[in-house]
């Protein structure tokens, strides 16, 4: 699993903006934000194949078995804001959150399915806080149950091709525990490169810990057989 995984976000996590449409409000140009620039536009996800047995797709409330395996794993819930307490509740706020992200311009949140009876095993995230930037950063994870089956290394795959080729992102990164030698692995095959070591880079339950960097660039070469430059 890379860190920070599919929802890297802080803790305070982004909510759909409720206050009066400024299109309703006959005062909203005398206040002093009214010329400030939008926020991000919301996002569409995709769905998307990863190789011949399992697809990418937006968050559904079907994904609840999934959030409730994945709150029981030890380290998961370190790392994101999947409960580490289960319920309905908070898993449905868990799965809200990810709208939200799309919503809100954060990044592109996926659920990993496996085709031939739509179990979801995991999830990867497209994150573009540092888009401004020419980066951004990917995060997944995997329960018990999709693990040993190239499932993440397929999912990675697509969404990194996906983001150099198709959205032309100059830059990608992961951030992967030193311990954490399988996803490191991973992220060696697809195509990154291991660039350093970032001491004390994220909290991580109760403790600072490091975190190796692995970055692959627009012109690096190709992604899966295809060529990634796009601009």
């Amino acid at each position: 699993m890379a860190a920070p995984a599919p929802d890297p976000q802080p803790a305070s996590d982004p909510v759909r903006d409720t206050s009066p449409d400024p299109g309703t409000d006959p005062d909203a140009d005398s206040r002093p934000d009214a010329d400030a620039p939008p926020g991000p536009d919301p996002l569409t996800v995709p769905s998307m194949s990863a190789g011949p047995d399992f697809v990418l797709r937006p968050w559904e409330m079907s994904d609840l078995p999934l959030i409730r395996e994945a709150a029981q794993d030890p380290y998961i819930p370190l790392i994101t804001t999947v409960p580490s307490r289960y319920s309905d509740r908070a898993a449905e706020e868990f799965v809200r959150r990810q709208w939200d992200r799309a919503a809100t311009g954060a990044g592109y949140p996926f659920a990993i399915v496996r085709s031939r009876d739509r179990r979801p095993v995991g999830a990867i995230g497209l994150w573009l806080r540092d888009l401004p930037e020419g980066r951004a950063s990917i995060g997944y994870w995997m329960v018990p149950y999709g693990r040993g089956q190239g499932v993440t290394r397929a999912a990675l795959r697509t969404v990194t091709g996906w983001a150099l080729r198709d959205l032309g992102i100059p830059r990608l990164q992961l951030f992967i525990e030193p311990w954490n030698t399988a996803s490191a692995r991973i992220a060696v095959d697809v195509g990154y490169r291991h660039e350093g070591l970032l001491r004390g880079w994220q909290q991580v339950g109760d403790e600072r810990r490091d975190m190796a960097v692995y970055g692959l660039l627009n012109s690096d070469g190709p992604v899966d057989g295809r060529a990634v430059a796009s601009n």
